[in-house]
């Protein structure tokens, strides 16, 4: 799996009408820089206002999730978001000629045939997931419920209850994203017979039809009742006999309105904004319960200053100590690196392991030992410097000097028997041999000290 960011290669252009509003739409979906986000353009209005589809963003949640900026709103963008989502896409732009997305199949299928075509291209930044740590419980105002649980990757099982002979209790699992396509993807939202004519009084599914929808018959009305909702909805009329599915195109899948539901999650938990890793499990989720989850988590993850490093001791490092010595010229008792688990362009993540033979605790409070700061410090600079050694063929070749350390805090003590997990992460491009990094040391999910470092890599002699 790659862990880069991902735009489109060229664009593609959808139409259709609106669900609600029933207008002609154009939707034209377009690469994006690394570090653009899901963007919505309105190019009917002159000022092209930009909306980014993020959860605080969102103003309402009646039959499709709706986002607002400057009071120009797009509404019924969740189908998009989760063909997105589920191809990985982080950046795009989608000019629309209108206030809403086309409804096309009422599904995400076209979304996904479409960027297959034009192919995806893998960009330089990399990609910011969100990592479920712990166990997570929310339930809605709405009365949906969701859990949330660690795991390796992204799957989602959906349970839907109704008061309906016909749809009471189904539920949906997805295990991959990769079988979003055949198992998710072609699924179409669904109305109750009994719920057209309210949502007709409230301005919404003009655009609604047989073929867009899946419509269900659960209680019985005259056939006159049926004509004039048909009228109202400008459709044909259809003599219906049976209580059951009203459709010109039969299920996809039997259970395909909890399948529907679980397409909708992922595409109103995208306005989080990464990619998630984990398990979510949601019952009655709806759209209102679903950007309320989201919007908890948006939130969790601006308090957050940095997510903390995941370390499972039976995954093989990418470094062990012996590669590390081929790096750093630094040795007992100064070497204070013993792995590093993750590498990347501008991130590494080092694991020191702090016992009690550590030299300097002879010295540094005996009766009750602590590290010193400095030294965690220092610890934290040699897995920065084998980061900014990463960015040079040959880096055996050269060697990392710090010119400058800023701003350093520490927080928690560390005694013999913490593990400190180290965090760099690279804040501007290397430019004529410098570079400059923020630094964070966890011991568990807990930060214990951060700082800011300038380095400088030097050839060796």
């Amino acid at each position: 799996m790659s862990t880069k960011q991902k735009t489109l290669q060229q664009p593609f252009t959808l139409e259709g009408k609106g669900l609600h509003t029933g207008l002609h739409i154009k939707a034209t979906f377009m690469p994006a820089p690394d570090n653009t986000g899901i963007v919505f353009k309105r190019i009917d209005i002159s000022e092209k206002p930009e909306i980014a589809a993020v959860a605080e963003n969102v103003i309402a949640t009646e039959r499709g999730t709706v986002i607002s900026k400057n009071e120009i709103q797009v509404s019924t963008i969740e189908h998009a978001m989760a063909a997105l989502f589920a191809s990985e896409i982080d950046n795009c732009i989608i000019e629309l000629n209108g206030p809403e997305l086309p409804i096309l199949e009422g599904s995400a299928i076209q979304y996904i045939e479409s960027i297959k075509k034009v192919g995806i291209q893998e960009q330089a930044e990399e990609k910011d997931y969100f990592t479920v740590q712990d166990k997570i419980e929310f339930t809605s105002d709405s009365g949906a419920s969701y859990i949330l649980l660690p795991d390796d990757k992204f799957s989602v099982h959906a349970l839907v209850s109704f008061n309906s002979p016909i749809l009471s209790n189904q539920y949906a699992n997805l295990d991959s994203l990769s079988d979003f396509e055949t198992e998710i993807a072609a699924c179409r939202t669904f109305v109750f017979v009994r719920e057209i004519e309210p949502l007709l009084k409230n301005n919404l599914i003009k655009g609604g039809d047989l073929d867009n929808a899946i419509v269900i018959y659960d209680q019985e009305m005259p056939q006159a009742e049926l004509d004039r909702l048909a009228t109202l909805m400008n459709v044909p009329s259809m003599k219906v006999n049976n209580l059951g599915y009203i459709n010109t195109k039969p299920l996809v899948f039997d259970n395909e309105p909890a399948r529907h539901k679980l397409l909708d999650i992922i595409g109103d938990l995208a306005l989080i904004g990464r990619p998630i890793i984990g398990k979510i499990i949601a019952t009655k989720p709806g759209h209102a319960g679903n950007t309320q989850l989201a919007k908890k988590i948006s939130k969790a993850l601006r308090r957050q200053e940095t997510t903390p490093p995941i370390y499972n001791p039976e995954i093989a490092p990418v470094m062990d100590t012996n590669r590390i010595k081929t790096l750093l010229p630094h040795r007992w008792p100064f070497l204070m690196v013993d792995k590093i688990l993750s590498l990347k362009d501008k991130e590494i993540i080092g694991v020191k392991n702090v016992t009690c033979n550590e030299t300097f605790f002879n010295g540094h409070f005996p009766e009750e030992p602590v590290m010193p700061g400095v030294l965690i410090v220092e610890a934290m600079a040699q897995v920065g410097g084998l980061l900014v050694l990463n960015s040079v063929d040959e880096p055996a070749r050269y060697s990392t000097y710090f010119l400058k350390i800023d701003n350093v805090k520490f927080r928690q003590k560390v005694s013999p028997g913490d593990t400190l997990i180290f965090k760099l992460i690279l804040l501007t491009e290397i430019r004529r041999g410098c570079a400059n990094m923020k630094g964070y040391a966890f011991v568990g999910k807990k930060i214990v000290a951060e700082a800011e470092f300038m380095a400088q890599i030097v050839k060796n002699k």
